[in-house]
C-alpha cells in the first residue's frame, strides 16, 4: 500500500522539477525604446548625388568616408569633372542633389535659372592658382614673371586648362595681367579639359610647367614655384548649393552643413584649401 502511494508522489515531483525550468526570453529585434519611452525607428536609406569640381576629388572622397559615421543611412555618389562639364550635365537633366563648383560663373548660371534651393548657396572654400613644375624642374622655371617673358619669346612649353573650365579662366586673367596674347603664344601651350588633365601633364613632365590649383599640386606631389595673387586672377572661390529639384533636399543640406564643420575643414586644410565658414 505504501508503495502505491509513494510512486505517484515521486512521479509528480519529477514532473514538477522538469516543468519548473524556464528558458530566458528571446532577445527582441525591435528598436530599443528611447529615454522618453518612445521607439526610435531606424532612418530610411538615402542616396545623394554630389557633383564637385575635379580638384576636390581626394578631399571629398575622404570626407564622404567620414560622413558615413555621422549618417550611416546616407550613401553618397560623387561625380568629379570640370565645373563647366558638370554644369552642362545638370542643365541636361542629370540627377544631382548638391553642386560644388570651382568657379562662380557656373553657379550663377544655375541661380539665374532658379535651379538652386533658396537659401542653400554659400561660399565653401578658397583655393590658390599656382605655377607648378615637374620633378627636378628641368626647365628652371621660377616665377610667373619669368614665365610671361618665356611665353612672349616662345621659350617654354606650358600646360593650362581650356577656357571652359575655371582654372583655364583664371589663367586667361593671368595672361591679361601680363598682356600675353594667347593666340600668339599658341605654339607654347597645351590644354586640359579639367585641372586633373593639366596636373597629369606636369607630373609626367611632358611640359615645362603648368598652371593648376595649389591643392592639385599638393595631391600630385608637385613643386609649386609661384602663386598667383588676387590682383592677377581674383579670388579662387568654390561656391556650393543644393539643387532645387533634389529628391532629398534635407539630406543634401545636412551634408552641405557637414562640409562646413571642423572635421571636414581639417581635411580641406590638409591639402591647402581654406574653409570659408
Amino acid at each position: 500500500m505504501k508503495n502505491r502511494i509513494i510512486l505517484p508522489l515521486l512521479l509528480c515531483l519529477l514532473l514538477t522539477a522538469c516543468g519548473g525550468k524556464t528558458s530566458a526570453p528571446a532577445a527582441s529585434s525591435d528598436p530599443a525604446p528611447a529615454a522618453n519611452g518612445s521607439v526610435e525607428p531606424a532612418a530610411d536609406p538615402v542616396e545623394l548625388y554630389v557633383f564637385a569640381a575635379a580638384s576636390m576629388t581626394e578631399t571629398l572622397d575622404q570626407i564622404i568616408a567620414l560622413y558615413k559615421d555621422a549618417a550611416p543611412n546616407v550613401s553618397i555618389t560623387p561625380t568629379y569633372d570640370s565645373s563647366g562639364t558638370l554644369l552642362d550635365q545638370i542643365q541636361q537633366g542629370a540627377e544631382c542633389d548638391l553642386f560644388i563648383s570651382a568657379g562662380q560663373s557656373q553657379m550663377n548660371a544655375l541661380d539665374e535659372e532658379s535651379a538652386l534651393l533658396e537659401g542653400s548657396q554659400l561660399d565653401l572654400l578658397e583655393n590658390k592658382v599656382t605655377l607648378s613644375v615637374p620633378e627636378g624642374n628641368p626647365a628652371g622655371i621660377e616665377s610667373f614673371d619669368q614665365l610671361a617673358e618665356k611665353l612672349k619669346n616662345g621659350d617654354v612649353f606650358l600646360a593650362i586648362g581650356d577656357s571652359s573650365v575655371p582654372v583655364g579662366q583664371y589663367t586667361q586673367k593671368i595672361f591679361a595681367y601680363y598682356e600675353i596674347d594667347e593666340t600668339a603664344a599658341a605654339g607654347c601651350l597645351t590644354y586640359g579639359s579639367n585641372v586633373k588633365e593639366v596636373t597629369t601633364q606636369v607630373s609626367e613632365a611632358t611640359v615645362d610647367c603648368g598652371i593648376i590649383y595649389g591643392t592639385d599640386a599638393f595631391s600630385a606631389g608637385l613643386t609649386v614655384v609661384d602663386g598667383a595673387t588676387a590682383e592677377m586672377c581674383g579670388q579662387v572661390i568654390y561656391p556650393a548649393a543644393v539643387l532645387a529639384n533634389s529628391a532629398n533636399p534635407e539630406a543634401a543640406q545636412a551634408f552641405l552643413d557637414y562640409l562646413t564643420t571642423a572635421d571636414a575643414g581639417a581635411v580641406f586644410e590638409s591639402v591647402g584649401f581654406t574653409p570659408m565658414n
